[in-house]
């Protein structure tokens, strides 16, 4: 059976050049081509056309067609290889969730069972800044520590304009009390960053669980991407 670039084109709403163009790349096989130069397509560009499409949501652009090239060029362990590392990816990620909200319950203000509403009572106000002595000693670190994570970039306290010293908000002590919870989980300082700024483009923890269940939902949609794709490859395998 025979196809045109044009019925591969149809069938995902695509331009006849971008099948071109997926050939070329080493996306799609290479197309055996009539006495006057033009393209005939079989089934197995078709399936190769579906597969490169259907591994695109769950490992990008990029990585979907380096998984199709090493494929097509016979390096199967190439793809699996690269199909690995997206996985890893994502397990990171997971664990990467699953740290920030334990950290974010961690933050969360002690819940007591005699109130009725559950909650603990409300403590004394904390003052509005802070410097970096006493904060460090709130909370069981070193001074050293907090300058190592603001030459990180994960804590920037403003200056004193009068003494030059650091000087953290409240909004400062709850990136340092996260950052904390995440250090102890094991998890690197770019990471950390990372997180810190959703928290901050969030406005704070609280706001944050929105993002929060949006970020699950887009793991959750990759993690059920990389099923469809490797049902698709799979079946590509096996097309002649």
């Amino acid at each position: 059976m025979r196809l045109r670039p044009i019925d591969l084109a149809r069938e995902h709403g695509l331009s006849t050049q971008a099948v071109r163009n997926y050939e070329e790349a080493g996306i799609l096989p290479p197309a055996e081509r009539s006495p006057h130069g033009y393209r005939a397509y079989a089934p197995r560009h078709a399936a190769a056309l579906r597969t490169f499409l259907a591994l695109i949501p769950a490992h990008g652009h990029a990585n979907a067609g380096a998984i199709m090239r090493a494929v097509n060029g016979g390096a199967v362990e190439e793809a699996l290889r690269l199909i690995d590392e997206s996985h890893a990816l994502l397990a990171g990620d997971r664990h990467t969730l699953e740290a920030v909200e334990r950290a974010l319950r961690d933050l969360a203000p002690p819940r007591d069972p005699e109130s009725p509403r559950g909650l603990a009572p409300p403590r004394e106000p904390a003052p509005g800044v802070t410097f970096i002595g006493p904060l460090a000693r709130r909370l069981g670190i070193r001074p050293a520590t907090l300058r190592k994570w603001e030459r990180a970039g994960l804590i920037v306290p403003r200056r004193d304009p009068r003494t030059g010293y650091r000087v953290y908000t409240s909004a400062d002590e709850r990136d340092v009390l996260l950052a904390h919870q995440l250090r102890r989980g094991g998890h690197g300082l770019e990471q950390i960053a990372r997180v810190l700024e959703r928290v901050r483009a969030a406005g704070g923890p609280e706001p944050l669980q929105a993002t929060m269940r949006e970020w699950r939902d887009r793991l959750t949609a990759r993690g059920l991407a990389m099923l469809a794709g490797a049902a698709a490859l799979d079946t590509y395998l096996g097309t002649p």
